[in-house]
């Protein structure tokens, strides 16, 4: 009688660890373009509660060049923030994609939104 052989070849763990790898290397990528969303979202929940009562623009945009400075963040510019007048405050709204390099010409890339709202006197 013939034995059945049973379990995972070489080269099937090979393949399995190959998948694992890359998607582990993915992450390991992306994590810091997550930390600086963290530190961007940050930024504009403290500047929001800092100006709340009297907010200007001028202040606002002031406020937030100090925070990017400290932060040390790259993937967005204080001038590509959109403040627009709500009511009586303003809306700060970061919108942008950051990018990753991968693998060779591969990147992965990654859109964030935050949306914070000023509120005035």
């Amino acid at each position: 009688m013939r034995s059945r052989q049973r379990g995972a070849t070489a080269l099937g763990m090979l393949c399995i660890v190959a998948v694992i790898g890359f998607g582990l290397y993915g992450v390991i990528r992306v994590i810091p373009l997550y930390m600086e969303y963290m530190a961007i979202a940050r930024a504009l929940e403290q500047t929001a509660k800092e100006s709340a009562g009297n907010p200007t623009p001028q202040g606002l945009r002031t406020s937030l060049d100090r925070r990017w400075t400290v932060e040390d963040i790259h993937s967005i510019q204080v001038k590509d923030i959109a403040i627009k007048k709500m009511g009586t405050g303003y809306s700060m709204r970061a919108f942008y994609r950051a990018e990753a390099p991968f693998l060779a010409n591969v990147s992965l890339a990654a859109d964030f939104d935050k949306t914070v709202d000023v509120k005035g006197p």
